[in-house]
Protein backbone atom coordinates (compact mmCIF):
# COMPACT_ATOMS: atom_id res chain seq x y z
CA UNK A 1 0.00 0.00 0.00
CA UNK A 2 3.12 2.21 0.66
CA UNK A 3 4.15 2.79 -3.01
CA UNK A 4 0.45 2.66 -4.08
CA UNK A 5 -0.22 5.89 -2.10
CA UNK A 6 3.34 7.83 -2.46
CA UNK A 7 1.94 9.77 -5.49
CA UNK A 8 -1.44 9.60 -4.03
CA UNK A 9 -4.06 12.01 -3.28
CA UNK A 10 -6.82 10.88 -0.66
CA UNK A 11 -9.62 11.86 0.52
CA UNK A 12 -11.22 10.75 3.79
CA UNK A 13 -14.68 12.19 4.93
CA UNK A 14 -16.05 11.96 8.79
CA UNK A 15 -11.63 13.08 8.33
CA UNK A 16 -11.57 14.68 12.02
CA UNK A 17 -13.15 11.93 14.26
CA UNK A 18 -10.95 8.72 15.78
CA UNK A 19 -10.57 6.61 12.52
CA UNK A 20 -10.27 9.45 10.23
CA UNK A 21 -7.24 11.38 12.35
CA UNK A 22 -5.64 7.96 13.25
CA UNK A 23 -5.43 7.31 9.18
CA UNK A 24 -4.35 10.14 8.54
CA UNK A 25 -1.07 10.35 10.41
CA UNK A 26 -0.05 6.58 9.39
CA UNK A 27 -0.58 7.78 5.54
CA UNK A 28 1.76 11.37 6.48
CA UNK A 29 4.00 8.86 7.50
CA UNK A 30 3.96 6.76 4.76
CA UNK A 31 4.88 9.73 2.42
CA UNK A 32 1.48 9.94 0.87
CA UNK A 33 1.43 13.49 -1.10
CA UNK A 34 -2.04 14.94 0.00
CA UNK A 35 -4.64 13.78 2.06
CA UNK A 36 -8.14 15.62 2.07
CA UNK A 37 -10.14 16.29 5.44
CA UNK A 38 -13.85 16.64 4.15
CA UNK A 39 -15.92 17.36 7.40
CA UNK A 40 -18.69 19.49 8.56
CA UNK A 41 -17.10 20.66 12.20
CA UNK A 42 -14.59 23.56 11.64
CA UNK A 43 -13.49 23.45 14.98
CA UNK A 44 -12.48 19.67 15.16
CA UNK A 45 -10.71 20.79 11.54
CA UNK A 46 -8.86 23.73 13.29
CA UNK A 47 -7.98 21.52 16.16
CA UNK A 48 -6.46 18.49 13.75
CA UNK A 49 -5.19 21.02 11.34
CA UNK A 50 -3.03 22.58 14.73
CA UNK A 51 -2.33 18.72 15.42
CA UNK A 52 -0.80 17.70 12.50
CA UNK A 53 0.69 21.04 11.02
CA UNK A 54 1.89 19.26 7.49
CA UNK A 55 1.39 20.93 4.37
CA UNK A 56 -0.29 17.81 2.70
CA UNK A 57 -3.34 17.93 4.49
CA UNK A 58 -5.95 20.13 3.18
CA UNK A 59 -8.82 20.63 5.12
CA UNK A 60 -12.04 21.06 3.16
CA UNK A 61 -15.39 22.34 4.78
CA UNK A 62 -18.61 20.44 3.38
CA UNK A 63 -21.22 17.69 4.13
CA UNK A 64 -22.06 14.51 2.28
CA UNK A 65 -25.55 15.68 2.01
CA UNK A 66 -24.42 18.49 -0.39
CA UNK A 67 -23.73 17.02 -3.39
CA UNK A 68 -21.35 19.74 -4.76
CA UNK A 69 -19.22 19.66 -1.83
CA UNK A 70 -18.45 16.22 -2.16
CA UNK A 71 -17.72 16.50 -5.91
CA UNK A 72 -15.24 19.46 -4.52
CA UNK A 73 -13.27 17.20 -2.39
CA UNK A 74 -13.27 14.13 -4.50
CA UNK A 75 -12.28 15.58 -7.75
CA UNK A 76 -8.60 14.74 -8.45
CA UNK A 77 -8.63 12.37 -5.94
CA UNK A 78 -6.89 8.68 -5.87
CA UNK A 79 -8.59 6.75 -3.45
CA UNK A 80 -11.50 7.19 -0.97
CA UNK A 81 -11.76 6.53 2.43
CA UNK A 82 -15.86 6.95 3.89
CA UNK A 83 -15.89 7.58 7.02
CA UNK A 84 -18.50 10.40 7.50
CA UNK A 85 -21.54 8.83 9.67
CA UNK A 86 -23.88 9.55 12.50
CA UNK A 87 -22.90 6.60 14.25
CA UNK A 88 -24.74 7.20 17.80
CA UNK A 89 -27.57 4.96 18.34
CA UNK A 90 -29.76 7.15 21.23
CA UNK A 91 -29.06 10.33 18.88
CA UNK A 92 -30.50 8.26 15.25
CA UNK A 93 -33.45 6.34 17.34
CA UNK A 94 -34.64 9.81 17.84
CA UNK A 95 -33.63 11.68 14.47
CA UNK A 96 -34.06 8.94 12.10
CA UNK A 97 -34.45 10.87 8.75
CA UNK A 98 -31.59 12.34 10.11
CA UNK A 99 -29.51 9.09 9.89
CA UNK A 100 -31.41 8.53 6.56
CA UNK A 101 -30.14 11.78 5.29
CA UNK A 102 -26.25 11.23 6.13
CA UNK A 103 -25.89 7.50 6.41
CA UNK A 104 -28.09 6.35 2.99
CA UNK A 105 -28.44 9.37 0.58
CA UNK A 106 -25.15 10.97 1.83
CA UNK A 107 -23.04 7.62 0.85
CA UNK A 108 -24.80 7.94 -2.30
CA UNK A 109 -23.58 10.77 -2.86
CA UNK A 110 -19.87 9.95 -2.25
CA UNK A 111 -19.90 6.58 -4.15
CA UNK A 112 -21.85 8.58 -7.20
CA UNK A 113 -18.82 11.07 -6.78
CA UNK A 114 -15.95 8.29 -6.74
CA UNK A 115 -17.21 6.83 -10.05
CA UNK A 116 -17.66 9.97 -11.83
CA UNK A 117 -14.45 11.26 -11.11
CA UNK A 118 -13.07 7.64 -11.36
CA UNK A 119 -11.20 7.22 -8.34
CA UNK A 120 -9.13 3.88 -8.32
CA UNK A 121 -10.22 3.21 -4.98
CA UNK A 122 -13.61 3.53 -2.16
CA UNK A 123 -13.66 1.77 0.92
CA UNK A 124 -17.25 2.63 2.88
CA UNK A 125 -16.87 2.32 6.72
CA UNK A 126 -20.05 0.18 8.16
CA UNK A 127 -21.17 -1.17 11.89
CA UNK A 128 -21.47 -4.36 13.26
CA UNK A 129 -25.00 -3.09 14.12
CA UNK A 130 -26.02 -3.78 9.95
CA UNK A 131 -26.52 -7.06 10.77
CA UNK A 132 -29.64 -8.01 11.77
CA UNK A 133 -30.29 -4.35 12.56
CA UNK A 134 -32.63 -4.01 15.43
CA UNK A 135 -31.78 0.29 14.76
CA UNK A 136 -32.00 3.21 13.12
CA UNK A 137 -28.38 3.57 12.93
CA UNK A 138 -27.27 -0.15 12.16
CA UNK A 139 -30.34 0.00 9.24
CA UNK A 140 -28.98 3.07 7.34
CA UNK A 141 -25.96 1.68 7.92
CA UNK A 142 -26.92 -1.71 6.55
CA UNK A 143 -28.70 0.11 3.23
CA UNK A 144 -25.41 2.21 3.19
CA UNK A 145 -24.11 -1.11 2.47
CA UNK A 146 -26.64 -2.32 -0.26
CA UNK A 147 -26.29 1.05 -1.76
CA UNK A 148 -22.66 0.23 -2.41
CA UNK A 149 -22.86 -3.63 -3.38
CA UNK A 150 -25.49 -1.84 -5.95
CA UNK A 151 -23.32 0.31 -7.39
CA UNK A 152 -20.75 -2.07 -7.85
CA UNK A 153 -23.17 -4.70 -9.36
CA UNK A 154 -24.26 -1.95 -11.80
CA UNK A 155 -21.17 -0.64 -13.23
CA UNK A 156 -19.06 -4.09 -12.56
CA UNK A 157 -16.58 -2.54 -15.67
CA UNK A 158 -15.75 1.10 -13.71
CA UNK A 159 -12.10 1.55 -12.91
CA UNK A 160 -13.48 2.45 -9.29
CA UNK A 161 -13.16 -0.44 -7.05
CA UNK A 162 -15.81 -0.37 -4.47
CA UNK A 163 -15.71 -1.91 -1.10
CA UNK A 164 -17.24 -2.50 2.61
CA UNK A 165 -15.71 -2.67 5.81
CA UNK A 166 -17.68 -3.68 8.78
CA UNK A 167 -16.50 -3.60 12.58
CA UNK A 168 -17.87 -3.16 16.30
CA UNK A 169 -17.05 -0.65 18.67
CA UNK A 170 -13.10 0.71 18.58
CA UNK A 171 -11.27 0.43 21.95
CA UNK A 172 -10.57 4.10 22.94
CA UNK A 173 -12.23 5.44 19.87
CA UNK A 174 -14.55 8.85 20.46
CA UNK A 175 -18.03 8.14 21.48
CA UNK A 176 -17.06 4.30 22.81
CA UNK A 177 -17.72 3.00 25.93
CA UNK A 178 -14.17 3.15 27.60
CA UNK A 179 -13.40 6.61 27.77
CA UNK A 180 -17.19 6.79 29.02
CA UNK A 181 -15.82 4.43 32.07
CA UNK A 182 -12.34 5.50 32.58
CA UNK A 183 -13.99 9.43 32.89
CA UNK A 184 -16.73 7.84 35.45
CA UNK A 185 -13.43 5.88 37.44
CA UNK A 186 -11.47 9.60 37.65
CA UNK A 187 -14.81 11.51 38.91
CA UNK A 188 -15.20 9.20 41.21
CA UNK A 189 -18.71 8.30 40.22
CA UNK A 190 -20.38 4.79 39.75
CA UNK A 191 -19.66 2.98 36.55
CA UNK A 192 -23.29 2.52 34.89
CA UNK A 193 -23.37 -0.58 32.84
CA UNK A 194 -26.33 -1.88 30.87
CA UNK A 195 -25.96 -5.69 31.44
CA UNK A 196 -23.33 -7.45 32.85
CA UNK A 197 -23.47 -10.05 30.37
CA UNK A 198 -23.76 -7.94 27.05
CA UNK A 199 -20.48 -8.79 24.75
CA UNK A 200 -18.62 -6.62 22.80
CA UNK A 201 -15.65 -7.21 20.34
CA UNK A 202 -12.48 -5.34 21.35
CA UNK A 203 -10.56 -3.83 18.47
CA UNK A 204 -8.30 -1.29 17.98
CA UNK A 205 -7.81 2.03 16.38
CA UNK A 206 -4.47 0.41 14.19
CA UNK A 207 -6.44 -2.88 13.64
CA UNK A 208 -9.36 -1.01 12.19
CA UNK A 209 -6.99 0.92 10.25
CA UNK A 210 -5.35 -2.77 9.28
CA UNK A 211 -8.69 -3.81 8.18
CA UNK A 212 -9.58 -1.07 5.64
CA UNK A 213 -5.86 -1.06 4.45
CA UNK A 214 -6.56 -4.92 3.65
CA UNK A 215 -9.82 -3.99 2.12
CA UNK A 216 -7.95 -1.36 0.01
CA UNK A 217 -5.24 -3.63 -1.29
CA UNK A 218 -7.05 -6.61 -1.71
CA UNK A 219 -10.82 -6.36 -3.06
CA UNK A 220 -12.72 -7.20 -5.53
CA UNK A 221 -15.91 -4.50 -6.05
CA UNK A 222 -18.19 -4.86 -3.95
CA UNK A 223 -16.25 -7.28 -1.47
CA UNK A 224 -17.26 -7.01 1.99
CA UNK A 225 -14.32 -7.42 4.62
CA UNK A 226 -14.59 -7.68 8.28
CA UNK A 227 -11.52 -8.58 10.70
CA UNK A 228 -11.98 -11.23 13.24
CA UNK A 229 -11.61 -9.94 16.67
CA UNK A 230 -11.45 -11.40 20.26
CA UNK A 231 -14.56 -10.04 22.52
CA UNK A 232 -15.13 -9.99 26.14
CA UNK A 233 -18.48 -9.28 28.62
CA UNK A 234 -19.19 -5.85 30.30
CA UNK A 235 -18.02 -6.88 33.36
CA UNK A 236 -14.70 -8.25 32.21
CA UNK A 237 -14.21 -4.91 30.37
CA UNK A 238 -14.91 -2.74 33.93
CA UNK A 239 -13.22 -5.04 36.64
CA UNK A 240 -9.97 -4.63 34.06
CA UNK A 241 -10.50 -0.82 33.22
CA UNK A 242 -10.82 -0.44 37.32
CA UNK A 243 -7.68 -2.37 37.95
CA UNK A 244 -5.94 -0.12 34.80
CA UNK A 245 -7.23 2.65 36.96
CA UNK A 246 -5.78 1.46 40.35
CA UNK A 247 -9.61 2.07 42.11
CA UNK A 248 -10.20 -1.27 42.80
CA UNK A 249 -12.93 -1.63 45.56
CA UNK A 250 -13.30 1.88 45.31
CA UNK A 251 -15.60 2.33 42.83
CA UNK A 252 -19.79 1.30 42.34
CA UNK A 253 -20.94 -0.40 39.99
CA UNK A 254 -24.73 0.22 38.83
CA UNK A 255 -26.80 -1.92 36.51
CA UNK A 256 -28.85 0.52 34.33
CA UNK A 257 -30.45 -1.86 31.92
CA UNK A 258 -30.23 -1.65 27.82
CA UNK A 259 -31.06 1.33 26.26
CA UNK A 260 -32.95 1.75 23.34
CA UNK A 261 -31.54 -0.49 20.34
CA UNK A 262 -28.70 -2.53 22.25
CA UNK A 263 -28.13 -5.51 21.63
CA UNK A 264 -26.46 -8.06 23.91
CA UNK A 265 -23.74 -9.05 21.65
CA UNK A 266 -22.63 -7.83 18.56
CA UNK A 267 -22.84 -9.82 14.95
CA UNK A 268 -20.32 -8.96 12.17
CA UNK A 269 -21.26 -11.60 9.79
CA UNK A 270 -24.93 -13.41 9.68
CA UNK A 271 -25.59 -16.77 9.07
CA UNK A 272 -25.92 -16.45 5.24
CA UNK A 273 -23.53 -14.44 4.89
CA UNK A 274 -20.93 -16.82 6.64
CA UNK A 275 -22.36 -19.46 4.29
CA UNK A 276 -20.81 -17.37 1.49
CA UNK A 277 -17.97 -15.82 3.24
CA UNK A 278 -14.27 -16.36 2.44
CA UNK A 279 -11.68 -17.47 5.32
CA UNK A 280 -8.50 -15.44 5.03
CA UNK A 281 -6.41 -15.98 7.77
CA UNK A 282 -7.08 -12.74 9.93
CA UNK A 283 -10.24 -11.81 7.92
CA UNK A 284 -13.62 -12.74 5.99
CA UNK A 285 -14.37 -11.67 2.88
CA UNK A 286 -17.82 -11.65 1.68
CA UNK A 287 -17.51 -11.46 -2.31
CA UNK A 288 -20.77 -9.02 -4.14
CA UNK A 289 -24.11 -10.81 -5.01
CA UNK A 290 -23.67 -10.44 -8.62
CA UNK A 291 -26.97 -12.08 -9.67
CA UNK A 292 -29.06 -10.24 -12.33
CA UNK A 293 -32.11 -9.20 -12.22
CA UNK A 294 -33.20 -12.29 -13.66
CA UNK A 295 -34.71 -14.31 -10.43
CA UNK A 296 -36.15 -16.59 -12.20
CA UNK A 297 -32.86 -19.04 -11.69
CA UNK A 298 -33.65 -18.69 -8.11
CA UNK A 299 -36.90 -20.11 -8.07
CA UNK A 300 -35.31 -23.47 -10.06
CA UNK A 301 -31.93 -23.63 -7.90
CA UNK A 302 -31.24 -23.44 -4.20
CA UNK A 303 -27.75 -23.30 -2.56
CA UNK A 304 -25.97 -25.70 0.05
CA UNK A 305 -26.92 -26.77 3.42
CA UNK A 306 -25.95 -23.75 5.87
CA UNK A 307 -26.99 -26.09 9.21
CA UNK A 308 -23.71 -26.34 10.28
CA UNK A 309 -22.84 -22.55 10.10
CA UNK A 310 -23.70 -19.82 12.88
CA UNK A 311 -23.44 -16.09 12.54
CA UNK A 312 -19.99 -14.63 13.61
CA UNK A 313 -21.05 -13.01 17.37
CA UNK A 314 -19.35 -11.18 20.00
CA UNK A 315 -20.45 -14.29 22.08
CA UNK A 316 -19.49 -16.84 19.57
CA UNK A 317 -15.60 -15.23 19.23
CA UNK A 318 -12.49 -15.99 21.33
CA UNK A 319 -13.93 -14.36 25.09
CA UNK A 320 -10.68 -12.65 26.55
CA UNK A 321 -10.75 -12.60 30.81
CA UNK A 322 -9.71 -9.45 32.86
CA UNK A 323 -5.98 -10.15 32.35
CA UNK A 324 -6.06 -10.85 28.95
CA UNK A 325 -8.33 -7.02 28.86
CA UNK A 326 -5.58 -5.47 30.93
CA UNK A 327 -2.77 -6.36 29.10
CA UNK A 328 -4.49 -5.46 25.61
CA UNK A 329 -5.97 -1.86 26.80
CA UNK A 330 -3.04 -1.01 29.48
CA UNK A 331 -1.08 -1.01 25.71
CA UNK A 332 -2.84 1.03 23.77
CA UNK A 333 -1.13 4.01 22.60
CA UNK A 334 -4.69 5.81 23.32
CA UNK A 335 -5.18 4.92 26.85
CA UNK A 336 -1.25 5.45 27.97
CA UNK A 337 -1.85 8.92 26.61
CA UNK A 338 -5.51 9.56 28.58
CA UNK A 339 -3.62 7.79 31.93
CA UNK A 340 -0.49 9.88 31.48
CA UNK A 341 -2.73 13.55 30.87
CA UNK A 342 -4.89 11.96 33.89
CA UNK A 343 -2.44 11.27 36.36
Amino acid sequence: MKKILDTAVVTITGGTGSFGSTLAKKLLREGVQEIRIFSRDESKQDEMRNALNDERVKFIIGDVRDPSSVDDSIRGSDYVFHAAALKQVPSCEFFPMQAVATNINGSSNVIKSALKYEVNGLVCLSSDKAVYPINAMGMTKSLMEKVAQSYSRNFPNSKTKISVTRYGNVMMSRGSVIPLFLNQILQNKPITITDPHMTRFMMSLDESIDLVKYAFTNSNTGDLFIKKAPACSIETLVSALVRLMDAENKIEIKTIGIRHGEKLFESLLGTEERLRSIDEGNYFRVPLDARSLDYQIYFEKGQSDSSNLESYTSHNTNQLNVEDVVNLVGNLPEFIAYKEANS
